[in-house]
């Protein structure tokens, strides 16, 4: 690739969600302080909405990474399943291990009596389950009546939900009102801000190892914001087929026209107008 050709010690703009390459923009804090700020509350339900390539499971991962050795912590990534793998699934997170031979009555059961012994140590349990808008509404009741499961003075099980739009049209659904009449709280991500966008490019150049001038140009940056619309996940990918371009050319600075043969080749990037040259 094009490690050498710049300096880098690794590719800066993949698009597997990294915490070493956190950039703190304003929405990204503004979430996580949302979320533990409902969590040390005692909020059963949390919500967190964006569309796809916001940073949902990557601030899903800072917030693991955040809280600390008072949380017992579950992480669900793929929730497209039935009440049962869900109980299943939320057992074997919590270290239940005769789980699979038990029936849904004892297994909620099981489950209840694990998050007590939990709240006896002074721990308190979250779920963060990601992509939630794959969820049948079947399964969402479930986590509802999980919910309910609580002491005199606390929730025993605290769960965010982590999801695309989708997941709100699923909420307002009749049939799990009640679900969402118990999220307390709730924040929509959105994407970078154009003042952004230059930090947020230096910074994960700075931590590729990247020590020289800027990579790209003032208009080259205007360019990314316009094709991406400030969402990270674009601006990763139309940045890295830019500097392929770049390399391609033996050239050191990105310029407009290679953030615009990377936007030809993107799916769900926008057009930059005939005005950018």
């Amino acid at each position: 690739m094009y490690l050498k050709h710049f300096g880098l010690s690794e590719l800066p703009f993949g698009i597997t969600p990294d915490t070493s390459f956190t950039y703190s923009v304003q929405y990204h804090q503004e979430a996580l302080n949302t979320l533990l700020l409902a969590l040390n509350g005692g909020e059963g339900f949390v919500k967190i909405s964006g569309e796809v390539g916001t940073g949902k499971t990557l601030l899903c991962r800072r917030l693991l990474q955040t809280l600390d050795d008072g949380w017992v912590t579950a992480y669900l990534p793929n929730p497209n399943f039935d009440a049962r793998t869900l109980f299943l699934a939320l057992a074997e997170e919590l270290g239940i291990d005769d789980a699979a031979a038990l029936d849904q009555y004892h297994l909620v059961r099981r489950i209840n009596h694990a998050l007590l012994d939990y709240a006896r140590q002074k721990k308190r349990v979250v779920v963060c389950i990601d992509e939630a808008q794959a969820m049948p509404v079947e399964t969402l009741e479930a986590l509802r009546l999980l919910s309910n499961l609580e002491t005199e003075k606390c929730k025993l099980l605290h769960i965010v939900l982590f999801g695309q739009p989708e997941l709100d049209e699923k909420l307002h659904r009749p049939e799990v009102r009640q679900l969402l009449q118990r999220i307390a709280f709730h924040y929509h991500l959105g994407g970078l801000r154009k003042s952004e966008i230059g930090h947020y490019v230096t910074h994960r150049l700075r931590v590729a190892g990247y020590r020289g001038d800027g990579l790209f140009s003032a208009a080259a940056l205007r360019a990314l914001y316009r094709a991406s619309g400030g969402t990270p996940r674009l601006i990763n990918i139309l940045a890295h087929k830019s500097l392929l371009s770049v390399f391609g050319e033996g050239r050191q600075l990105a310029k407009v026209r290679h953030v615009r043969l990377a936007r030809r080749d993107t799916e769900g990037a926008r057009r930059l107008g005939w005005f950018w040259d």
